[in-house]
């Protein structure tokens, strides 16, 4: 099979949360467990740190990815989910995972992967510890996909863990409070492995703390112990708590030397993370006049922060380009949204896309008011058809939404 056969394989004929959703969802480490073994386990040949949160993970991956990168290593970053191509969830100094190197480890597998069902995940994460350890990465930074202590990303003993916070998202995985999911989460916490936290509650700091003091693991608050926040090229409002949970895994890492960082390469590393990786989709400029920004952010707590910096813009009018997935909770995240605006309600073009119509009436029940589309193209189009030049348009409420937009 060529690239594009392999990958389409790989998305249609195996479960994969991005797609499907809850049926998608393993609720042990089994397959996983299984697929390493039969990979000479990989995994145990990395240097690792491991990465969790609700939000903010993936930003925070790139931001270590990056200054490891200036410090002069050779970084693997394993991430996901993808916008534009699978390959962007593997990469090393920046460079994607070359098409052959996929196509090769799938066809290598395949009679195992089918023997096994695997998911596309576990593939997935098979084949990034695979990659990384072929090519010999000095580090490798690891994104947790879903949770936690069942992600199959769990299988890790890294140099250290990271959790950046906790709110309510994937509720029907990962319970629904703040305290059940940090448990979940939490879960990513190892024996004598010290641990970062980015952000935390009064419900959800004690969770950390047990969880770290039954593995007497050392455990450091990022939001309280760093007090300096270098200026980072990801300009979101978000990235101020995910710069210090970069900064303060640094600081434990430089602790422990075995690698070796200094302010300057941390400097240099958080202002050129985009150069350096490749991010992109974190309040993310596409134009100007009218100013064109969108985001990732998906659920409460990450909206709630994007809607306050999109209240603080300066505009004439604001037009929102905005679609869901179906497991979305409307009831939460519609209320964010500023009434003062004009919508373009859309549907991402992915089978878990909410139907437009439906995102279109609960939205009217908050005074949200707009016109549906049939793709986000054509959403999107409009709006930057209606703005004038002292307009502000902003595109989001999904990773799939954002994903079809000429980001480059």
């Amino acid at each position: 099979m060529n690239y594009q056969e392999t990958t389409n394989w790989m998305f249609n004929q195996l479960p994969m949360y991005q797609l499907q959703g809850a049926s998608a969802y393993k609720e042990d480490l089994t397959n996983i467990k299984l697929l390493v073994d039969h990979l000479d386990n990989p995994q145990n040949r990395l240097k690792c740190i491991h990465v969790a949160g609700t939000n903010g993970k993936g930003s925070t991956s790139h931001m270590l990815a990056s200054v490891l990168q200036e410090a002069g290593y050779k970084v693997g970053l394993y991430t996901s989910p993808h916008l534009k191509d699978f390959r962007e969830r593997i990469k090393i100094n920046g460079e994607e995972i070359s098409e052959d190197f996929v196509c090769e480890f799938v066809a290598k597998h395949k009679d195992f992967f089918e023997a096994n069902d695997m998911s596309f995940f576990e593939m997935s994460v098979g084949l990034a510890f695979d990659y990384f350890a072929s090519e010999k990465v000095d580090i490798a930074i690891i994104e947790v996909g879903l949770g936690g202590r069942l992600d199959a990303t769990n299988i890790i003993t890294p140099l250290v863990s990271v959790i950046t916070n906790i709110d309510l998202d994937h509720t029907q995985f990962l319970g629904n409070t703040p305290a059940a999911i940090a448990g979940e989460k939490s879960g990513i916490i190892k024996p004598n492995v010290p641990v970062v936290i980015g952000e935390y509650t009064n419900e959800t700091q004690p969770v950390f703390l047990a969880k770290a003091e039954e593995n007497k693991a050392p455990i450091y608050f990022a939001s309280d112990l760093i007090s300096q926040v270098f200026p980072s090229d990801l300009i979101g409002d978000y990235q101020f708590h995910n710069k210090k949970t970069a900064q303060q895994t640094i600081a434990v890492l430089n602790s422990q030397n075995e690698f070796k960082v200094s302010d300057e390469n941390l400097k240099s590393g958080l202002s050129k993370v985009v150069k350096n990786t490749g991010l992109q989709g974190r309040w993310q400029q596409l134009g100007e006049n009218p100013k064109i920004i969108c985001d990732t952010a998906h659920n409460k707590h990450g909206l709630t922060v994007v809607m306050n910096q999109v209240r603080n813009e300066n505009y004439e009018k604001l037009h929102i380009v905005l679609g869901v997935v179906n497991d979305k909770d409307l009831d939460a995240i519609l209320p964010l949204f500023p009434k003062n605006a004009q919508y373009y309600f859309c549907r991402p073009d992915s089978s878990r896309g909410l139907a437009t119509e439906i995102l279109k009436e609960s939205a009217k029940k908050y005074d949200l008011i707009g016109a549906k589309y049939d793709s986000v193209a054509e959403a999107f189009d409009s709006a930057r058809q209606n703005a004038a030049q002292n307009d502000f348009i902003y595109v989001g409420g999904s990773t799939f939404v954002v994903a079809e937009l000429p980001l480059n």
